[in-house]
């Protein structure tokens, strides 16, 4: 209807013209008729070439509208508009090259973004995230929320938004476990393509928090706890070089309660060394995979023939169906160790020490998620409920004597704590008097 009414306006004049002269009798009627022909038969050629010619444009800059600035790999172009078709395509081109080039840099702004090795994040004015970084997902998962509604936090952030100055904050995230953190806040302006105006990196300073920490921890308990052997030492040395100078049976005597007593400063060295080194990375979850039934055999082998020098049997339960965990296979070795050693430690002779791994059952003692459980039980005299609540503490003892007599460093179920607070897991230590005691260590099972 367009291309019709078209050509009726530009034959319109030329048509009634001629029409009139031929009524007039001023023009020969069939030459007139043939002037009309032309006419119309010219504008409609018109109107149809510039009805094209309109489509063709209007395509071109729909899709430049439209972002699709690909060509369509076809050779028509406008005829009667073949400049401004000539300007559309290059704005079309500029369009398209100014296009590719911000993407390029988006694209490298997010490789900048992933590879950065502190915890970065990246918010709109709402607050809401737009990005985050594999730094930040690593560290805090699921936690990001929590970290941004910290009031410290939060009030640096809507500061930095109203000032458009960078902020600072520091605060200390207590679950799952301990962590230092230092926020720095900083606006942007103008904003970021995908409409981040704040930038939030957290840099975690545990590590540096725990250092300090550690050092005069270690200073306090080794020079409590190496007092009493040192003094020993000290005491058997002058004693062989006085007294006993002449007296070998004492002289060996003395010499062996020298070696126990070298022995018990050597692993309580190694034992707070090892609690160190697990304090230092207990922030960081472990990402290997771990076969657990393997490791529980290797560890179920190593320890033959103690148990064969106690007289005791071990029963061992482990699940055909254990799932693959994550996890650091040389902590929870040490984890298996500890629990194994303090079962034959505490445990009567020619008694049964039991070994049990399998799937946890969610609800009533641990959390509604899957995960597994290994758990020893021993058939000791049992611990009192009261010390129940401090037996993870350093160098606490039940029994002081005791626990010396058979090698204990009080250390142990302090090292399995951290080690499983790292793994995310929890710790579980039942018992009563006369019977027995089981401690437990529910690990969570990672899901791909």
């Amino acid at each position: 209807m367009k291309l019709i009414g078209i050509a009726a306006f530009l034959a319109g004049a030329p048509v009634v013209v001629l029409a009139f002269l031929a009524a007039m009798g001023w023009a020969s009627l069939w030459p007139a008729l043939a002037g009309i022909v032309v006419c119309v038969a010219t504008s409609g050629a018109f109107a149809l070439v510039w009805g094209r010619d309109l489509d063709l444009l209007t395509d071109a800059v729909r899709r430049v509208a439209s972002n699709d600035l690909n060509p369509r790999g076809t050779a028509e172009s406008p005829v009667l508009m073949e400049a401004l078709g000539r300007e559309v395509s290059r704005i079309s081109r500029r369009l398209a090259i100014r296009t590719a080039l911000q993407e390029q840099h988006r694209r490298a702004d997010t490789l900048i973004l992933e590879r950065l090795p502190d915890p970065v994040l990246v918010l709109a004015r709402d607050r809401a995230i737009r990005r985050t970084n594999a730094a930040a997902r690593s560290a805090f998962g699921d936690d990001t929320a929590a970290v941004l509604r910290h009031p410290a936090v939060r009030g640096a952030i809507d500061k930095a938004i109203t000032t458009k100055l960078s902020q600072t904050a520091e605060i200390s995230l207590p679950a799952p476990v301990q962590r230092d953190i230092y926020a720095t806040i900083v606006p942007m302006d103008p904003p970021l393509a995908d409409g981040g105006e704040v930038l939030v990196v957290l840099s975690d300073r545990t590590r540096e928090r725990v250092i300090e920490h550690m050092r005069a921890d270690f200073v306090a308990n080794v020079s409590h706890e190496l007092r009493t052997p040192l003094a020993s030492l000290i005491g058997f040395v002058e004693t062989l070089r006085g007294p006993a100078a002449d007296d070998p049976p004492a002289q060996q005597r003395f010499l062996e309660i020298m070696a126990e007593q070298g022995a018990r400063m050597n692993r309580l060295i190694d034992d707070l060394l090892s609690l160190s080194r697990i304090e230092l990375t207990e922030h960081q979850v472990p990402s290997d995979p771990l076969d657990l039934k393997r490791l529980l055999e290797r560890m179920v082998a190593g320890y033959e023939p103690r148990l064969k020098d106690r007289k005791v049997e071990l029963a061992l339960r482990i699940g055909d169906d254990l799932p693959i965990l994550t996890g650091d296979a040389d902590q929870m070795a040490q984890v298996l160790q500890n629990l194994l050693d303090n079962g034959l430690k505490y445990g009567r002779d020619g008694g049964v020490l039991t070994l049990t791994a399998a799937e946890a059952i969610p609800g009533k003692v641990w959390p509604n998620r899957r995960g597994v459980v290994v758990s020893v039980t021993d058939q000791g005299a049992g611990i009192p409920r009261e010390h129940l609540p401090r037996l993870t503490e350093r160098f606490y003892r039940v029994d002081k004597g005791r626990s010396r007599a058979v090698g204990g460093t009080g250390l142990g179920l302090a090292i399995v704590k951290h080690i499983v607070n790292r793994h995310r897991g929890q710790l579980l230590i039942e018992s009563e008097e006369g019977k027995g005691t089981t401690v437990s260590v529910w690990l969570p099972v990672v899901q791909s």
